[in-house]
């Protein structure tokens, strides 16, 4: 299955300042950028490793992920800390395969607790653990099955309302889009030649989120950044 991708409207200046003033965006869009919030620490550190991220928690992902095991009490597992599980359903969010590989967690109950009543009465999520009725060991898996499914109103799930449009600034403050605030904007810009605005429709898939989420680390002109390429493309028409 394709990589779901969400896409948003750039207004770009193309005169020399080479910026983009900001973006018109639907529900998906804005729900993605929202529920980056929720992303744990160790994910955002994971994905962006590779794209050269600055600072020193790297170093402390890296610390735990070479850590031999030897060193972990019982029961522990490091990976719940280096992949955590997201507080979000990846089902409602677009793009939030974000979070990466998730561990699951698996429980376990004692092996007699067809014999046993007492035994049902104990669970585990360490298959070392012991029967506190029988003695024996907790290794049996268990099936975990979820709540009820709540069903996804006409909105569609995630997090905001799908009837509004929403403006994205260049720095990511979000609010609702009116053409009274379009037009405020434009005069605090500054902007004298209306003829050099060009509008772009972009597409934000794994890459440019990826991306999205360094900048915004990094700097308050996040879609310029990212979407540098579709300010350059302008220029040359």
């Amino acid at each position: 299955m394709a990589n779901p991708t969400v896409s948003m409207k750039l207004l770009i200046d193309t005169s020399k300042v080479r910026r983009v003033l900001f973006a018109e965006a639907g529900k998906d869009c804005v729900d993605f950028l929202f529920h980056i919030l929720s992303a744990p620490l160790a994910t955002v550190i994971s994905l962006l490793r590779e794209e050269g991220m600055e600072g020193s928690l790297p170093n402390l992902f890296k610390s735990l992920e070479d850590l031999n095991d030897t060193y972990i009490l019982p029961g522990k597992n490091k990976e719940a800390f280096l992949k955590p599980a997201a507080p979000v359903s990846s089902s409602s969010v677009p793009l939030l395969a974000l979070t990466g590989s998730q561990i699951q967690t698996v429980f376990y109950r004692c092996t007699n607790h067809y014999n046993n009543s007492s035994c049902r009465n104990y669970v585990s999520d360490d298959p070392r653990a012991t029967c506190p009725s029988c003695r024996g060991v907790l290794s049996s898996t268990m099936t975990y099955v979820g709540p009820p499914a709540v069903v996804e109103a006409a909105e569609g799930g995630g997090l905001v309302k799908g009837v509004v449009t929403y403006m994205v600034m260049d720095d990511l403050e979000i609010k609702p889009m009116s053409t009274i605030s379009s037009i405020a904007l434009l005069n605090k810009f500054n902007v004298k030649e209306v003829g050099a605005l060009e509008e772009k429709v972009v597409t934000l898939g794994m890459n440019e989120a990826i991306k999205l989420l360094k900048a915004s680390l990094e700097t308050k002109n996040v879609l310029t950044r990212v979407f540098c390429d579709a300010i350059d493309e302008l220029k040359k028409c």
